[in-house]
């Protein structure tokens, strides 16, 4: 009995660490959404075996020692647990010492969750500590303990699949709840945002904008999703609420259109249009079909807002007859046109010509990058048509907010950081090093790639190495495997090699770059943040 009760004391370590390593990685892969944590899961399967395996095999031995022979038995539950606690140790190692970006966070969703991972694993526990089995059924309730623990992302992913009638039933009661509230607000306006780029961009500049008139509610952070559209719905919005701007994302067609269903937006403005999520989407025309689906859920008495820069926008033809305000920069055919941009440390200044009064008028904003430009561009002629000024447009763009990890400069220690660090995308990453080109001083560009561009990640990435070859005096790539495609279009743009460096952990960066910065001025570029399932 002291051997069982020793064991299990190594079971529950290894149970302990293993589940919240599982559980996070669930979370972060949206509680398998589209499949993405069995797509996460099969990449990185192999780091959760090795010790485990080696268990197993000790286990399936056992089964065919001799049940007269204790003392032989014993040997190999304390071995066991040897191995248990040593696994467990490991991965509370890996626990403390990973840059966990976005922690587990302790939902009600993921306390159902670990009760039925722990009723999974428990109960063949009790059943092997109690010792009512003869010998051989205890030996096999040791060989199944020791699976539970080697497939513990699979336990994890099970409790998923046996929770999910009870999670439909919660997210259906939510959903009844924000949609009855939502019934009740009869002045209250809906605008919808879409698009592959820089939609919590575009949302939070547009109630920037927008406050100076209305009391507009933006989803907080990237609530994109039905459970974050319900969770505003429920928690953030009050009588006072004018206009509800509605940030929509999706990974599959369909999702945006039922989010229009669930929220009914009379307004709706598309970003830009390119590859991101190409691999769950499957081709570019589904990804062109899937963001016209706010666009077209609109109704005839409201207007969406498109970009006459980009080609996909252009070229759709629109199945309703909603009305269509077109911006732009270089296309001159357009309502809202955006000239004479100008950057500095300071932000960006810039004219827009309103096309139906034919008045010019100069902005000023803290904001860095032509993405940016666009953002104001919509946000503006989306305020003109509610009814704002001109003059209070401009006196609001100049009190945007810079908005976090997206193109935000600040001064860190003795070094100025671009921080670009939010879900970078080719369009993005292009535009973010020309604007790192502009800057006066030392240039540097930390990053550890792009990801989710389905078979055009390596080529894609490959051409930011030779972007970042123009423009960097140092290029510090995250991740050895991961940026091996810059590494090369680097080279390709005849990057000097002894100005690569390479770094497995982003934090060491800052030292680096602070010691270039003794000397001089410093810019440094920080694209993209992968999340914690892309740790190398």
């Amino acid at each position: 009995m002291i051997i069982k009760l020793v064991f299990c004391f190594g079971f529950l370590i290894c149970f302990l660490y293993k589940t919240k390593r599982s559980l996070h990685m669930l979370q972060q892969n949206l509680y398998n959404e589209n499949n993405r944590y069995l797509k996460w899961l099969f990449k990185n399967f192999s780091q959760f075996l090795s010790v485990d395996l080696i268990n197993i095999i000790i286990s399936i031995a056992g089964l065919f020692i001799l049940y007269n022979f204790p003392i032989v038995t014993n040997i190999f539950v304390f071995i066991s647990t040897l191995l248990l606690v040593y696994a467990g140790l490991k991965y509370k190692k890996k626990i403390l010492t990973d840059q966990n970006k976005k922690p587990l966070v302790i939902t009600a969703r993921i306390k159902r969750l670990l009760v039925t991972v722990c009723i999974l694993y428990f109960i063949p526990l009790i059943l092997y500590v109690s010792g009512y089995f003869v010998a051989k059924i205890s030996w096999l309730l040791l060989l199944i303990l020791n699976l539970l623990i080697c497939f513990n992302p699979l336990i994890v992913f099970l409790a998923n699949i046996i929770n999910f009638p009870a999670e439909r039933m919660v997210y259906h009661f939510y959903k009844r709840k924000a949609k009855k509230k939502l019934a009740m607000m009869n002045n209250l306006q809906v605008i919808g945002i879409t698009g592959s780029y820089g939609k919590t961009s575009s949302k939070n500049i547009l109630a920037d904008i927008l406050n100076i008139k209305y009391n507009a509610l933006p989803t907080p952070k990237n609530l994109n999703t039905y459970y974050g559209l319900i969770m505003t719905v429920n928690n953030y919005m009050d009588k006072f609420t004018d206009i509800f701007i509605a940030e929509m994302g999706a990974y599959v067609r369909g999702e945006i259109k039922g989010l229009c269903q669930l929220v009914k937006p009379k307004y709706g403005i598309l970003t830009r249009i390119g590859t991101a999520h190409l691999e769950t989407f499957g081709s570019e025309e589904n990804i062109i079909k899937a963001k016209f689906e706010l666009i077209e859920s609109l109704p005839s008495d409201g207007f969406g807002i498109l970009n006459g820069d980009d080609p996909k926008q252009v070229s759709y033809h629109l199945k309703n007859n909603v009305k269509t305000i077109w911006i732009g920069i270089y296309n001159q055919d357009v309502d809202f046109l955006a000239t004479d941009i100008k950057y500095s440390n300071q932000g960006t200044t810039f004219k827009i010509l309103f096309k139906q009064t034919g008045k010019e008028q100069e902005f000023q904003t803290k904001l860095l990058g032509e993405h940016n430009v666009y953002n104001i561009l919509s946000a503006v002629a989306c305020g003109y048509m509610l009814g704002i000024s001109i003059e209070d447009l401009v006196k609001a763009v100049k009190t945007v907010r810079p908005i976090e990890h997206r193109l935000e400069l600040k001064k860190i220690g003795n070094f100025y950081q671009i921080d670009d660090a939010y879900n970078s995308n080719p369009i993005g990453a292009e535009a973010a090093c020309k604007i790192l080109g502009m800057m006066d001083g030392l240039k540097v560009v930390v990053t550890p790639g792009m990801i989710e561009l389905g078979p055009m990640e390596y080529e894609l990435n490959k051409k930011f190495g030779e972007q970042i070859a123009k423009v960097a005096d140092y290029a510090i790539l995250i991740g050895k495997k991961r940026t091996k495609p810059i590494y090369e279009g680097l080279l390709a743009g005849n990057f000097d090699k002894e100005k690569i460096i390479i770094l497995n952990d982003v934090r060491q960066s800052y030292t680096f770059i602070s010691k270039l910065a003794c000397d001089e001025l410093v810019y440094a570029l920080y694209e993209n943040d992968l999340p914690d399932t892309y740790n190398e």
